[in-house]
């Protein structure tokens, strides 16, 4: 089932998340959701918050980025390795390398990118959607992906890492989103 996206503006988009166990009522059907809900809305990434749910759960997508790579882009990140994961419980324990600007956008923001700096090397624990204990270090597209959801469930947002004057050139269309005054091609719940 395609779930409604939540829109900026709500509380839970900065709540820092909740740990879930194994036992987590109805994990299965609520993956096979957002992964459903991450297609529909062409996105590379969801984090439960932006689907209502408070815990510690993000999916992150970036076979398709990748596919679309022109040679350019494979000469600018040679480590690049798309991965397709679940991300339950996610610690991030080193970020590190260059810091690299990167045009981002959320889908509980829509209509808004702003280039973000973020580091171009992620280490982070994590379990998959078999409790399996992971950890593992990704480079460029992916580790920008991956802490771009994983600051969603420690309550931050993109926008968090622009400066004030851009985010005072952006009130208007913020406060628009928060008012359900966007229209996208997907559902979205607003705190209106």
């Amino acid at each position: 089932m395609i779930l409604p996206v939540v829109a900026y503006g709500s509380p839970i988009l900065r709540k820092v998340c909740d740990d879930i166990n194994a036992e987590y009522a109805g994990l299965e059907k609520l993956l096979v959701d957002m992964w459903e809900t991450l297609y529909n809305s062409n996105g590379v990434g969801l984090a439960a918050p932006q689907i209502n749910k408070p815990i510690r759960l993000f999916i992150v997508d970036t076979e398709q980025i990748v596919a679309d790579f022109e040679e350019e882009d494979l000469k600018k990140y040679p480590n690049e390795i798309p991965i397709k994961e679940v991300f339950i419980n996610a610690k991030i324990l080193d970020e590190s390398g260059t810091q690299w600007a990167y045009n981002e956008g959320c889908l509980s923001i829509p209509k808004v990118r702003e280039d973000i700096l973020r580091n171009s090397h992620v280490r982070i624990a994590y379990l998959n959607d078999k409790f399996e204990p992971k950890e593992a270090v990704f480079h460029g597209i992916t580790a920008r992906v991956i802490q771009h959801e994983y600051d969603h469930i420690e309550g931050k947002l993109f926008i968090d890492y622009i400066s004030p004057l851009k985010k005072r050139l952006l009130k208007k269309k913020l406060d628009d989103i928060t008012k359900g005054k966007v229209h996208t091609d997907y559902r979205m719940i607003y705190n209106k």
